[in-house]
């Protein structure tokens, strides 16, 4: 108690790898693909808010949210207008918040309800009245999203939320579900030559330093520090079936691993 957290020594002083408590380990944190999913209206997303209903019979879901083509669009004004960092988040922030009410609205019957980020010590009531929290995958730095080089785009966008959201509740796996069968070594859309990753470590990924990811890059860089969520499972959701499969342990994807 006497020390500070800045010493370079610190590590020698505090055991930095006790193990954690997961607080909730069994719990399905799966991202909603902005542009992928929700921006695709009822074609897409119709089929995949009744797959959600019946899994969450099984399981204890939480569903994150992205923003898709509107908040790029934000981005793009917000670097127009020569705002900040901050103020970029909280603009950003904006649309995966919509997202997730939308969202929220379509499963109401199944027991959706939205959550902001103050309501996680609520989940376990949440899960054993059957409900299916919904939040915005957009993580609550706002004003306080540190600057990243080259960019004033925010590094920590809705892939990151969800993703720090799984380690914080101690969930081994976190799940994103999109419009491609998972990683390639292009972005398939323009490149069909583009070769599809079915498995990959986190370093070996870095090493070979792509040019375009189907995850943000911010999520690579926490999946080397993590203690409880030591993968990340990308899918297809516009398959049917795909997102039962993958919540039952089936590699149907991309599965990144530390």
């Amino acid at each position: 108690m006497s020390e500070t957290a800045e010493r370079r020594e610190i590590e020698s002083v505090v055991d930095v790898n006790s193990p954690i408590r997961p607080i909730l380990p069994d719990t399905k944190i799966i991202k909603i693909g902005g542009q992928s999913i929700m921006d695709r209206g009822k074609s897409a997303l119709f089929p995949l808010v009744q797959e959600i209903a019946e899994c969450a019979k099984r399981f204890p879901v939480l569903l994150g949210t992205g923003g898709g083509t509107r908040a790029r669009h934000a981005y793009q004004i917000g670097l127009d207008l020569e705002v900040p960092t901050g103020v970029m988040a909280r603009v950003g922030g904006a649309v995966p918040r919509q997202n997730a009410r939308m969202l929220q609205m379509l499963l109401a019957r199944d027991g959706g309800i939205f959550i902001v980020f103050d309501d996680f010590e609520k989940l376990p009531l949440y899960f054993r009245l059957g409900c299916i929290p919904i939040m915005s995958g957009m993580p609550p730095h706002e004003y306080w999203e540190k600057p990243s080089k080259g960019t004033r785009i925010p590094a920590n966008r809705t892939d990151a939320g969800v993703f720090l959201a799984a380690e914080a509740l101690g969930a081994p796996t976190a799940f994103f579900a999109k419009d491609e069968k998972g990683l390639f070594t292009d972005d398939p859309k323009k490149n069909p030559n583009a070769k599809f990753i079915p498995k990959i470590h986190v370093d070996e990924l870095g090493a070979r330093d792509l040019d375009d990811l189907v995850i943000e890059r911010s999520v690579l860089k926490y999946l080397k520090r993590t203690k409880s969520c030591k993968q990340v499972h990308i899918f297809n959701a516009l398959e049917p079936g795909n997102l039962r499969k993958a919540l039952e342990g089936e590699h149907v994807g991309t599965i990144i691993y530390a």
